[in-house]
């Protein structure tokens, strides 16, 4: 009977204070969709352009030899050059980076035979960016001359997109709010307010360009070009409108 006593006066002392906190106003969130009035949902692309600053290729040396160890060695050293060659052109080193290094067996295939090893291939290649897109050309024909026989890129892209990524984001506000006045006229309703705005996507101008692979010849007469044009840059808003 005592336990019984004791936990009814618990249960006494403890209801004020839950409902106390029963009591706590609820936080108030206003709906995505309001009340009253007509929503519309418009999705708009802002752009702008750029000129690349930025050239990103990979650059690579690929040997052949009837042993592994030598495959190897020989791609060492012609590599060795290759990065040497960088160097002398002021690439830093922080934008040179190894993409791959790979050992592989050839092979000599015939009929109703095993297939044979006939020797082993070796390849390094390395991602190089660089952020003087106007002497790349050069510095890749420096590249070839000193053992470069595998080439791909370049890709062309912007260094730093953020304020290029704020004009586009302005634009598609702007290209949102042209549209919404349009469909408020023609529906014989105005704009009242925005109600949401999401961005949805975004290209900073670096996306993969179909790559160019060369093999060329360490006595190329012609001096290799690259043309950096322009690039655009473009985000993507998907903006709620309320319409009255």
């Amino acid at each position: 009977m005592k336990t019984a006593s004791f936990l009814t006066a618990l249960a006494a002392v403890a209801l004020p204070g839950a409902g106390a906190m029963a009591q706590t106003a609820p936080t108030t969130v206003e709906p995505m969709v309001p009340a009253a009035g007509t929503v519309l949902d418009v999705t708009a692309e802002g752009r702008t352009t750029r000129v690349p600053d930025l050239a990103t290729i990979r650059a690579g040396v690929v040997s052949q030899s009837p042993t592994a160890a030598a495959a190897l060695t020989d791609n060492a050293q012609r590599m060795t050059k290759v990065l040497d060659a960088l160097k002398r052109a002021g690439v830093a080193p922080r934008d040179i980076a190894t993409s791959s290094v790979q050992l592989s067996p050839q092979y000599r295939y015939a009929d109703n035979q095993p297939p044979v090893i006939t020797g082993y291939q070796a390849t390094n290649t390395v991602s190089i960016r660089f952020r003087d897109v106007a002497k790349s050309g050069t510095i890749l024909d420096a590249l070839v001359a000193q053992g470069a026989n595998q080439i791909d890129g370049p890709n062309l892209s912007i260094d730093k997109p953020e304020a290029a990524l704020d004009e586009a984001r302005a634009d598609a506000i702007a290209q949102a709010k042209r549209r919404a006045d349009l469909y408020a006229k023609a529906a014989g309703l105005r704009v009242a307010r925005i109600v949401s705005i999401a961005e949805s996507g975004q290209d900073t101008g670096g996306s993969p360009q179909p790559m160019m692979a060369m093999m060329r010849g360490a006595m190329a007469k012609d001096s290799t070009q690259i043309a950096p044009g322009e690039k655009d840059v473009t985000v993507t808003l998907s903006v709620r409108f309320l319409l009255n």
